[in-house]
C-alpha cells in the first residue's frame, strides 16, 4: 500500500507593482511657529535694507538765485519794447532775495538798471530802435539781491534785433502798374545768438529742409536759442501799388518762406 503523499501548496503574495508612499510625519506646533519666526526676519530685514538703500533728500542752497533769464522784443512806436522775464532757484524761506536788479546792457547806448520785487518775474524796459538795416544787441542780466554780504551772482542772456533795409527790384509784371511802394516783412525781427553753431550744423546736414515750423515764430529746436527765439533771419520783399494791390517782388517769389509771409501779409489788410 503506497504511502500518502501530502502536497503544501504555499501561495505567494503578488507583490505590487507601485512603490510604497510614506506620508511625511504631520507638522507640529513647534515647527510652525519656528517658520513663522523666519519669515518675519527676513521680511524684516527686506524692509530695512530698502530704507537704509533709500536716498537722502538734496539739501537746497542757502540762497535763491536768478536763472533761466530770457527777453522778449517787440516795436513800440520808434522804440523797442525790452521785455526781461527770469525765474529763482528754490531755497529755504529765509534764502529768498530781498530784491531783484535786472540790467539791460545795449551795445553802445547806455545800460538801464532798475529793481523789482522779490515776488516779481518780469520788468519792462525801452531802447531806441534800431535804423532799417542796422541790428541792435545787447545783454540782459539779472541778480538775486540779499540783505546779507554775500557773493553777487548774476544771470545774463544775449539778444539781437534785426531790421532789414534794401528793396530788391520789382518783377517785370509790376513795372507798368506806375509807382509802387517795397514793403520788407517783417520791419523787424528778434533773432537769438546761434550758440555753439547748432543751427549751421543743422542747416548743413538738413540742406532740404526748412528751418521754420512757423513762419517769424517758431523754429526747428536746434535753431530755437535761448531767449526761446529763433536763430534765423529771413526776409521778403513784397510790393504795394497805388491802388492798394499787393504782389511779390521777383526776389521773393518761388519761395515757399515768403509764399507762407504773403499769405499773412495779405490777411493783414482785411483784418
Amino acid at each position: 500500500m503506497k504511502p500518502e503523499v501530502h502536497v503544501k501548496t504555499v501561495r505567494r503574495r503578488r507583490r505590487s507593482s507601485l512603490p510604497n508612499i510614506e506620508s511625511p510625519p504631520p507638522l507640529n506646533l513647534r515647527n510652525w511657529v519656528v517658520y513663522a519666526a523666519l519669515a518675519a526676519i527676513i521680511a524684516l530685514l527686506m524692509f530695512n535694507g530698502a530704507l537704509t538703500d533709500r536716498p537722502g533728500s538734496i539739501p537746497l542752497p542757502e540762497l535763491s538765485q536768478a536763472t533761466d533769464v530770457r527777453s522778449t522784443i517787440v516795436p513800440s512806436a520808434d522804440s523797442l519794447q525790452i521785455v526781461v522775464a527770469w525765474d529763482l532757484t528754490l531755497s529755504p524761506p529765509e534764502g529768498l532775495p530781498d530784491s531783484v536788479k535786472v540790467r539791460v546792457i545795449p551795445q553802445g547806448t547806455d545800460t538801464l538798471i532798475s529793481t523789482q520785487s522779490s515776488r516779481e518775474r518780469s520788468d519792462t524796459s525801452y531802447i531806441p530802435a534800431p535804423k532799417p538795416g542796422q541790428t541792435v544787441a545787447g545783454l540782459s542780466c539779472v541778480t538775486a539781491v540779499h540783505s546779507e554780504e554775500q557773493p553777487v551772482e548774476e544771470a545774463c542772456t544775449p539778444w539781437q534785433y534785426v531790421r532789414p533795409s534794401a528793396a530788391p527790384p520789382v518783377a517785370a509784371a509790376t513795372v507798368a502798374a506806375g509807382p509802387r511802394k517795397i514793403i520788407v516783412e517783417p520791419s523787424g525781427l528778434q533773432v537769438d545768438p546761434d550758440i555753439g553753431g547748432k543751427c549751421a550744423e543743422w542747416q548743413r546736414t538738413h540742406p532740404q529742409d526748412s528751418v521754420w515750423i512757423k513762419v517769424n515764430s517758431t523754429a526747428v529746436p536746434a535753431c530755437t536759442g535761448p531767449n526761446r527765439k529763433p536763430t534765423v533771419a529771413q526776409f521778403c520783399a513784397f510790393a504795394l501799388l497805388p491802388d492798394g494791390r499787393r504782389l511779390k517782388t521777383k526776389n521773393s517769389s518761388n519761395n515757399r518762406y515768403c509764399d507762407e509771409l504773403f499769405e499773412e501779409w495779405i490777411r493783414e489788410r482785411y483784418s
